[in-house]
Parts: C-alpha cells; sequence; structure tokens
C-alpha cells in the first residue's frame, strides 16, 4: 500500500460517520478507496414511519403466480426485504415461513421483496430452501413502487387499515417473528 494509500485510510477509519459494520459490507476494495466506495453505496429509503399509509401495487410472484393490492385490503400484510446473498436473510427467512404456514389461515398475506440482481437467483434460492411465501424480485419498475428502506432484511407491518404498523430494519429472531401473529 502506497504511503499516500495508507494516510487516505486512516483518515477514512478516524470519520466516525463510517462503522466497522459499513466497511465489512464494502469489502477491502471499498476501504481502499473511499470515493470509489461511496459511489457503490445506494440511496435507500428512510424505514416507512409507524402510522404512515404504505400503498400497494401489483406485482408478478417469482412462482408465476399475482400479488394484487385487493388481496391485503382489510388484512395484515407483511413485507419482506430479503436476498439470497444476505447471511441475517438466511437467519430470519426460516421463521418467516413458519409464520406464513401458521398465519395465513388466519388471513395474513406476505410479499417477500428479493433485491437479488437477478431474478433467477432468488427464485433458485427459495426453491432451494422449499420456502412457499409470497415473493416478488425488485427490479427496477418494482422497486421504484417499494423502495427498500435502509438495512436487510427489513420487516414492515402494514395493518389492516393500510398504515404501517410496525417497521423494523435487520434480523429479527425467531420470537421476534412469532409476535409479528399479534397484528393478524
Amino acid at each position: 500500500m502506497s504511503k499516500l494509500m495508507a494516510l487516505h485510510w486512516r483518515s477514512w477509519m478516524h470519520d466516525s460517520t463510517w462503522s466497522r459494520r459499513r466497511l465489512l459490507h464494502l469489502g477491502a476494495a471499498g476501504a481502499l478507496a473511499p470515493a470509489w466506495a461511496l459511489a457503490r453505496e445506494k440511496k435507500e429509503a428512510p424505514l416507512p414511519a409507524v402510522g404512515s399509509i404504505l400503498p400497494l401495487v401489483p406485482a408478478a410472484l417469482l412462482d408465476g403466480g399475482r400479488f394484487e393490492p385487493a388481496q391485503a385490503e382489510g388484512r395484515v400484510l407483511v413485507l419482506y426485504w430479503w436476498a439470497s446473498w444476505c447471511p441475517f436473510c438466511a437467519q430470519q427467512s426460516p421463521e418467516m415461513q413458519k409464520l406464513w404456514d401458521a398465519q395465513r389461515g388466519r388471513g395474513l398475506r406476505m410479499l417477500a421483496l428479493s433485491i437479488d440482481r437477478q431474478s433467477g437467483d432468488a427464485l433458485a434460492y427459495l426453491r432451494r430452501k422449499g420456502y412457499t411465501f409470497p415473493a416478488v424480485w425488485l427490479g427496477p419498475d418494482l422497486a421504484r413502487a417499494y423502495p427498500k428502506p435502509e438495512g436487510l432484511p427489513v420487516t414492515v407491518v402494514r395493518g389492516k387499515d393500510g398504515r404501517v404498523a410496525q417497521a423494523e430494519k435487520g434480523q429479527l429472531f425467531a420470537e421476534d417473528v412469532a409476535e409479528l401473529a399479534r397484528w393478524v
């Protein structure tokens, strides 16, 4: 590493706005080139505020079905942003499947929103893991309608009235996911 890069690295490391978690997320290449790393980061939407109205749009499901907003009218809808490469999602997704299996008969609706780069990656992952909860791939058009909040995974509960009842970023543990049933 050149002296200039080392100096840049040290000054960047002492910038309080950067956390170790972000460094790990960006990887070594990003750490050596902070301007380049900054360019890699995407602007993400804020977590929806509890009580705010959460509009829905139709979406093609990865299994060939279709999500229609009318399916969620007067029902609780859990929106779950995830990715096949996310280790925290890998821990939470089995719990989301358990929630789906236990609560869909009581009226729960779910829409898992994959942020994978390709829809095929998300579909292959769902099939390999045996997940049956409704899932879509957030291509560019759908990502505008369902912008991913900061963090991953992200779980948002839309109440029966169409307003955000709960919004969480980061991994939910088994008991946290099970507790989402209280909204049904």
